[in-house]
């Protein structure tokens, strides 16, 4: 039956059933014509979720709620949000995302675009299709200038590691050493919990940023002690390091780096240091990315592939002593016994 009008005191309200849905709500208005208009909007949408289905009518900001209640990563999406608002996704497309991007952070380059509007887009509204809201979306990443990731090295480490034992910062010396040793992002060290700090067993438990699953980290012995002398009471629910976030370590490791006479490099290269570090010393790539907690391999032997152009490690071919080429030691010794032609 059509929606009919009814007051409670003196706001009028309707129901009825329309296209086999039960409807029944408030106008919040005491104005009848203004009440009539309403129920007929909603009658009239009742027809067209009814005709068109119910993806024709999925906002961003439902298909939001619901990533989010699924517990997805929820870094960058409030701008995302609060630019598409009650937008139909029917209506958002690649180049309209594409266009979002320099109105959401017109002085970025185009990797933050990527990073930070096109991808997480993306998640919200296939994730909305998985769920059968709507269809799925691709979108043209901008193109990039991908430059080689300057890495922290060991004596950088170790030089920034002793200023900030002078400064009396312990604590951001083993943050240093922390990132150098486990590959952890600065985000996801200062979030760290005495919690997640098992000393005796040397191991740390991380929460990754960008993925939202937790890692298992050996802690070499330099690691553990930095953190064991970490002036402390070791509340389970205290932080580690000190630092509420990645905002607060920025001037201080600038104030270490121009005492020690150092390189200028950020905390992530600390980060780019282990994964350089370890591919130097012939750790495969795939491992690399494991204990480093990069998703795909590629990506390592992508953004890392300068770690590898060293061209005097063709000398291991004919190394037989080199312990990481048992393959080639194993090879050369059956040739030896004529086993190999």
């Amino acid at each position: 039956m059509p929606l009919t009008l009814y007051q409670r005191g003196e706001i009028w309200h309707y129901r009825g059933t329309v296209a086999g849905r039960r409807l029944r709500s408030t106008t919040g208005t005491a104005d009848k014509k203004l009440a009539q208009r309403i129920a007929a909007e909603a009658e009239a949408s009742a027809w067209r979720s009814h005709l068109d289905g119910p993806r024709a009518h999925v906002t961003m900001a439902q298909a939001a709620i619901a990533y989010r209640e699924a517990g997805k990563a929820t870094r960058f999406l409030e701008p995302i949000e609060d630019h598409w608002k009650d937008t139909p996704l029917r209506e958002i497309t690649g180049e309209g995302v594409r266009q979002t991007c320099r109105k959401l952070y017109p002085n970025a380059k185009p990797a933050t675009w990527n990073r930070q509007v096109i991808a997480p887009t993306m998640a919200i509204i296939n994730f909305a299709a998985e769920l059968g809201w709507c269809g799925p979306i691709r979108v043209k990443r901008f193109k990039t200038d991908p430059k080689s990731k300057i890495p922290a090295t060991r004596e950088w480490v170790n030089a920034f590691a002793s200023q900030a034992t002078q400064d009396r910062l312990p604590h951001l010396a083993a943050l240093c050493l922390f990132m150098f040793g486990t590959g952890a992002r600065i985000g996801e060290a200062v979030a760290l919990t005495w919690a997640d700090i098992d000393l005796a067993a040397a191991r740390a438990t991380i929460r990754q940023t960008k993925t939202t699953h937790t890692r298992t980290a050996h802690m070499q012995p330099r690691v553990v002690a930095a953190i064991a002398n970490i002036p402390s009471n070791r509340n389970p629910e205290g932080l580690v390091f000190g630092y509420a976030g990645r905002g607060s370590v920025k001037q201080v490791w600038a104030n270490v780096i121009e005492r020690a006479g150092i390189d200028s490099l950020t905390p992530h290269c600390c980060r780019h240091g282990f994964a350089t570090t370890m591919l130097q010393a012939g750790v495969d790539v795939k491992t690399v990315a494991v204990l480093g907690g990069w998703k795909d391999a590629s990506i390592v032997l992508r953004t890392y592939a300068h770690a590898l152009e060293d061209e005097s490690v063709t000398d291991a071919v004919f190394d037989t002593n080199l312990a990481r080429g048992g393959a080639l030691k194993g090879a050369t010794n059956g040739k030896q016994r004529g086993n190999v032609k």
